[in-house]
């Protein structure tokens, strides 16, 4: 260390004032090694770091924000840092390692990606209040023939709004686009303005603007329902990307029962 640490006397040795300070930050030393050694296991175990999570418009609604709390107290001291990101920013995001898993909805193929569904949700139609389909409890797609719509997302990649119009193209409906928007509370704001009506999520319906109601959609085809899905790096060996998985996992055997069973209530509705 480049200085004396001990004296030698005639019974033996004593410190020098270097030796003593060095044997006062001795419990010190230990207690970082061990601290060091902790945080190193617990960090192995996936307990301790940091997970990045990619997240789109409707699915902060309701489902990511339940699936993220269940983890956060299964796993109190990992960081978790959240990112608002379209589908194709999602991809990139993943491929530079920005994050760790993304959540998105009708996502492409990708050999180096793993997809997952978590969740398959009905849709609903988002209408003013006032509006003449108001009284109906359940609504049909020929129902909105020619009717001011709103759709979303308005993105490259193909998503919701390239469904809608799949669907409507199917039925020989006529589409009448009012607005093109890129997020679902942009469209529900637009429809509480009185700009058209809009399809979505269920997740959806818990965007309470004043003037707006939700009404199930009675849809057959591909259109019936919609994946929430889940991406992320394959054989990415993370210890914390695979508790997350395994809360992800638990979360959607919990609730695949709950969203048959409301299939079949939604069936019985006139």
């Amino acid at each position: 260390m480049g200085v004396q640490l001990f004296n030698r006397t005639p019974k033996g040795v004593e410190p020098t004032a270097a030796g003593q300070t060095l044997m006062d930050e001795v419990p010190n030393i230990l207690m970082l090694v061990k601290r060091a050694e902790d945080r190193t296991r617990l960090a192995g175990q996936g307990k301790l770091g940091r997970l990045d999570v990619g997240l789109f418009g409707s699915g902060v609604l309701d489902v990511i924000p339940r699936i993220l709390a269940q983890f956060h107290a299964l796993r109190p001291d990992i960081t978790i840092g959240l990112h608002n990101l379209t589908k194709s920013e999602q991809l990139q995001a993943l491929r530079e390692r920005r994050i760790a898993i993304g959540f998105n909805r009708l996502l492409p193929n990708e050999p180096d990606l793993v997809v997952e569904t978590v969740l398959r949700e009905p849709l609903y139609l988002a209408m003013p209040e006032s509006h003449d389909l108001a009284a109906h409890q359940t609504i049909a797609l020929p129902q909105l023939d020619n009717m001011p719509m709103i759709l979303y997302p308005n993105l490259p990649i193909p998503g919701l709004a390239q469904e809608i119009h799949n669907e409507f193209r199917r039925l020989n409906l006529r589409l009448r686009v009012e607005q093109d928007v890129e997020d679902v509370v942009t469209a529900v704001a637009l429809v509480a303005s009185g700009f058209g009506v809009a399809i979505t999520t269920q997740s959806a319906t818990r965007l309470s603007l004043p003037g707006v109601i939700f009404r199930p959609l009675a849809v057959g085809h591909d259109l019936s329902d919609i994946e929430l899905q889940c991406l992320y790096r394959r054989g990415d060996p993370s210890p914390i990307l695979a508790a997350f998985l395994e809360v992800v996992h638990n979360f959607c055997q919990q609730n695949t029962p709950a969203l048959a069973e409301m299939r079949k209530i939604l069936a019985r509705i006139p």
